[in-house]
């Protein structure tokens, strides 16, 4: 097991209400899977996968890489295995307009390394040969409104990748996308985990796009069932 989680509990406290999102959640991520997580809008999807991504804490229970509770590291620790370790595509690109394309695409690269000329020229070496990838090589100094949603995904895919994770988390990655778009999209997710061994979680309503996963794993009034 690369990555698990353990008993997992999620309660929200309204004041006078309590809502228990996730009861008891169980699973495991193995280097180069694929799992989607699918279940209605509301049903807690989301919240389960900012879970295992290190960006929420648990109510209860553990999330477990290579053995290590994430939520038992400092801040800095956690936060250097969100980056390194960790990639992240969302149904909102969240690219930063005032950055082009390829500067998008490297940001998270440029946190890990001291500012020398050699590893800026390496990065950018491997954010133009994302881009000759996705067929958008051309638009490498294009702004993020100036591309179509498809374009813009796929970009937030590469900027997610800038950094090897061994796991990739998208949270309906193709939600904002038409069909070809969204097929595109995860085409190009499956492939890179094939060839990269890397792990892929994703959560989405679309059963669709749950086919390409290796397991499906429904998830209903907080617990996950697979």
């Amino acid at each position: 097991m690369m990555l698990g989680a353990k008993k997992i509990h999620k309660i929200y406290d309204n004041g006078n209400k309590k809502q228990h999102v996730l009861k008891g959640i169980d699973l495991n991520i193995e280097k180069g899977s694929i799992i989607s997580i699918v279940g209605p809008s509301g049903a807690g999807k989301s919240t389960l996968l900012n879970l295992l991504g290190g960006l929420d804490q648990p109510s209860q229970g553990e999330v477990l890489i290579d053995g290590f509770n994430l939520y038992r590291l400092s801040d800095r620790e956690l936060s250097c295995i969100r980056n390194e370790r960790f990639g992240f595509v969302f149904q909102f690109y969240h690219l930063l307009s005032e950055f082009t394309v390829l500067e998008n695409i490297f940001l998270p690269a440029m946190i890990r390394i001291k500012q020398r000329a050699w590893q800026f020229n390496q990065l950018k070496k491997r954010a133009f040969e994302f881009l000759d990838r996705i067929r958008l090589k051309d638009k490498a100094d294009y702004f993020p409104n100036q591309l179509s949603g498809g374009e813009q995904q796929r970009i937030a895919i590469c900027r997610s990748l800038i950094n090897s994770p061994e796991v990739l988390f998208c949270d309906e990655p193709t939600g904002n996308l038409d069909s070809r778009s969204g097929e595109e999209v995860m085409g190009l997710i499956k492939d890179l985990s094939r060839e990269n061994k890397m792990a892929v979680v994703i959560v989405t309503h679309n059963q669709e796009l749950a086919k390409i996963a290796d397991s499906i794993f429904h998830l209903k009034d907080g617990v996950l069932l697979g």
